[in-house]
């Protein structure tokens, strides 16, 4: 068995086991300094324990939310990206030297080359 299979996972709420979960764990990173950057400064401003804890809570809230969503974004493009890439590389694959071959143009001789012009 290797070392990831021996340790126990992290479940959220007995459901959700954390390490599936795409940028989790940057998200909450980027969370918890938001919450500690907008606490900090609202209390520092306004000198209010209670009103800077829920300005740091709803820090949190946005700040992971935000980064979630950027860093899925981000993930996504670029697995469709790979896929576009993946697809036409197989493509070139199988057309390679036949007519439907995308890098030959019409009337160009196999080599892929369009046919040279005299010069005027």
């Amino acid at each position: 068995m290797s070392d990831r299979d021996e340790q126990p996972t992290l479940r959220l709420l007995g459901v959700v086991e954390v390490h599936n979960v795409a940028c989790f764990r940057e998200s909450i990173l980027w969370g918890a300094g938001g919450s500690a950057v907008s606490g900090l400064l609202h209390f520092l401003v306004t000198s209010r324990v209670r009103r800077s804890l829920h300005v740091g809570c709803a820090g949190f809230i946005l700040t992971t939310a935000g980064c979630w969503l950027l860093c899925t974004v981000q993930q996504s493009r670029t697995r469709f990206q790979q896929r576009m890439i993946q697809q036409a590389l197989r493509n070139s694959l199988i057309y390679e030297g036949t007519s439907m071959d995308p890098s030959r143009r019409h009337g160009s001789p196999p080599g892929g080359r369009p046919p040279s012009t005299p010069p005027l």
